[in-house]
């Protein structure tokens, strides 16, 4: 199978030093003495290939770009697990459909993205100081079928990575451009109904793209989800991805019901039919998020220039209750969790080519700007309807962050890329209650080293190391009370969190039709104190942590119509402190696998099977309390009725397995339970179920 990448001016210098050509149409281009010699300027370019190779291109074995046949090839559930195909990263759900994802990545539990920086379209998705969960992630918006491609590197060792990119960054690129318009329509089980129109027709100098997406789906559970969402993307482009920009719009609307998590022992007693029932059936929500943004390019043979600029819109009203009738047995434990805000960002960076102690080299220097104007809060209710105030916030955050980054190629076989970013960090709170109200600065250098060895045999060899960060939620820097009990002191966290890492890694194509990759890696938090959204207060622990483990990934086309995917990763999470309660990190995810087959180029047929896997995890710090694991297994086969229209049969959870999504352990008070003692409830595994065995029917016209 072959398909068409766009490569990029920072790619095409890599080809340059290392001594490749690549075909420009009628266009050669080769370095020669130090110069570059072209007939013309360089203009958009494809190279044909079954993959993207990484050899020569990636600066980290954990760094990779996923083409969008690739994504085609994938069976999803729900938008956000497109980003599944990074290998090692798990995309879970303890909620309803509308709700942002649960992600785990190198021993962490992401919750809903802390840890992992995503951005769409160059816009960054993680919300700062939202009011469920420091960088929320929410990828409902998210249309798998306009995406030109996906991105992803691991750790702190990229200088235009910021906040939120410890664990790893995931870039998702929308096209300025589909091969064919879309037509789809899918109906399936479990009320399962949706539709897309898009294309991209030529006007003026330019092509004007489009994307509507109407969506319904029940789920499996006997409290329906009733998930709705109305999703709309409008784009303007001329030129291309190296000269060119464009202007978008885009629109997303949702609303839902949501089984949270359950405790077990409501099966067990009864007080529930089965793992798809609900204890409190008025959670759930709504959400929109609007966005206007352009992006410019310009290019030449020897510096490129780049800006981003967007302002959106998003806004949430969450229903929540977790713990059910503990903290008020008579109107329940429900809280409301609304956030509104306003965000404006831009991004610039330049990159020029210079020779630097007579070797090549190319430095880049960048720009990244953020304001956040936030309106949340924390209230409780009963049935939607308002009780209480803990407390409601206007929050006012900016940042800046600039870097420097050089690439030296001092041998064809070495070249070393070394960065340096500075971010500051002003935190503005206007609190309900005063003494929680004030201003918080903060800044951090964290430089970047990374050295690339070879390719030999096909072979390349890597070692990187770095600092990173993620920013605390504003309100946890200017705490001084609990709002629940303001005669309790709460504790301030600064408005930074350190992380330090390193990674030794190889990649290698030795193998015919095989792409391999191994990182060993470690990586450090200065402290896992988070503001905890649900609470109103900050986490009790600022304890500080140590990841150590690997992954493997492989890609293997061992044929022209199949193609293997088969990915393994490992992570021992650990306190680095000694205390008496244990030193596991709760939720920490240990064991990740996952084999991914596709098939296609069989006359008219093609599918696919998708497996996966994450292990147990310890859910409190002795680890005398652990969750089971968890695998699914979905596929798809499909069928060309013609060039222009095909139908395909999607399955998920095959072997229809009763596992668990995600699992907790903490005390909860279901009706008629005593309410005596300290606290009051009982303590258990609560989890959130993965959906049972279901199948949806997709028709596709190309035009």
């Amino acid at each position: 199978m072959q398909k068409k990448i766009k490569i990029n001016k920072r790619l095409l210098d890599i080809l340059k030093y290392s001594g490749a050509i690549v075909s420009l149409g009628a266009l050669p281009i080769a370095w020669a003495d130090g110069n570059i010699k072209t007939e013309k300027e360089l203009e958009s370019v494809t190279v044909e290939s079954s993959r993207t190779s990484q050899i020569g291109i990636s600066d980290a074995a954990s760094q990779g770009y996923i083409t969008q046949k690739q994504l085609e090839a994938r069976t999803v559930y729900r938008p956000g697990e497109v980003l599944e195909a990074t290998p090692g990263l798990i995309v879970s759900q303890h909620s309803g459909e509308g709700k942002a994802n649960q992600f785990y990545l190198r021993g962490i539990n992401l919750d809903h993205g802390t840890d992992l920086r995503t951005t769409v379209d160059g816009m960054l998705v993680n919300e700062r100081s939202h009011s469920h969960g420091q960088g929320w992630t929410d990828l409902n918006f998210l249309i798998p079928e306009i995406t030109s491609g996906l991105e992803y590197r691991k750790g702190p060792y990229y200088a235009d990575e910021g906040d939120f990119s410890s664990a790893g960054a995931v870039s998702v690129m929308y096209a300025d451009q589909l091969d064919q318009g879309i037509a789809s329509a899918g109906i399936g089980e479990n009320g399962y109904k949706r539709l897309l129109l898009a294309d991209s027709p030529k006007v003026g100098n330019g092509n004007l793209l489009y994307a509507l997406e109407l969506y319904k789906n029940d789920g499996p559970f006997k409290n329906p989800d009733d998930y709705k969402k109305i999703n709309g993307v409008l784009r303007y482009s001329e030129g291309n991805s190296a000269n060119g920009f464009n202007l978008s719009a885009m629109a997303y609307k949702a609303k839902w019901n949501a089984t949270d998590q359950i405790p077990q022992r409501a099966i067990d007693s009864g007080y529930i039919s089965n793992r798809f029932d609900a204890i409190d059936k008025t959670d759930g929500g709504e959400a929109h998020r609007y966005s206007v943004s352009s992006a410019w390019h310009q290019s030449t043979a020897t510096n490129a220039t780049n800006i981003n600029a967007y302002i959106l819109h998003n806004k949430l009203d969450l229903y929540s209750n977790f713990t059910y009738f503990l903290d008020n047995p008579v109107d329940g434990d429900q809280f409301y969790q609304p956030d509104r805000r306003t965000t404006t960002a831009l991004n610039a960076d330049h990159s020029w080519q210079m020779p630097f102690l007579g070797f090549k080299s190319e430095n880049k220097v960048g720009l990244q700007f953020q304001n956040d104007n936030i309106y949340n809060g924390l209230l409780n209710t009963k049935a939607r309807h308002r009780l209480s105030v803990t407390r409601q916030d206007h929050i006012v955050e900016n940042s800046v962050g600039i870097y420097f980054q050089n690439t030296a190629y001092w041998t064809e076989k070495f070249r070393t890329i070394a960065g340096v970013r500075e971010d500051y960090y002003h935190n503005k709170v206007n609190s309900d209650l005063a003494v929680n109200s004030g201003i918080a600065n903060d800044s951090q250098a964290s430089p970047k080293l990374s050295l690339i060895f070879g390719p030999w045999a096909k072979t390349e060899y890597y070692f990187n190391i770095g600092s990173g960060f993620h920013s605390n939620d504003a309100r946890g820097t200017t705490i001084s009370v609990d709002p629940k009990n303001p005669t309790v002191a709460a504790t301030r966290e600064s408005p930074i969190v350190k992380s330090n890492g390193f990674e030794i890694g190889a990649r290698s194509e030795f193998i015919p039709g095989l792409q391999s990759s191994l990182a060993l890696y470690r990586l450090d938090f200065d402290s896992e104190l988070l503001f905890a959204g649900d609470a109103g207060s900050t986490a009790d622990t600022g304890r500080a942590s140590r990841r150590v483990g690997f992954e493997f990934s492989n890609y293997y086309k061992p044929t022209d119509w199949m193609t293997i995917d088969a990915d393994i990763a490992y992570a021992r999470a650990r306190y680095r402190d000694s205390d008496p309660v244990g030193n596991r990190i709760p939720g920490s995810i240990e064991g990740v696998a996952s084999l991914a087959m596709s098939i296609d180029h069989l006359g008219p047929y093609y599918g696919g099977l998708q497996l996966r896997y994450f292990g147990p995890r310890p859910l409190i710090e002795d680890n005398s309390v652990r969750s089971k694991s968890t695998a699914t297994l979905n596929g798809r086969i499909g069928y060309k009725i013609n060039p222009k229209v095909t139908v395909n049969l999607e399955g998920y959870n095959l072997t229809n397995r009763k596992d668990s999504a995600i699992d907790y352990y903490y005390t909860s008070r279901l009706p008629g339970e005593p309410a005596d003692g300290v606290s009051g409830g009982a303590n258990g595994i609560h989890f959130h179920p993965i959906e049972s065995r279901s199948f949806r029917i997709n028709l596709i016209a190309n035009f």
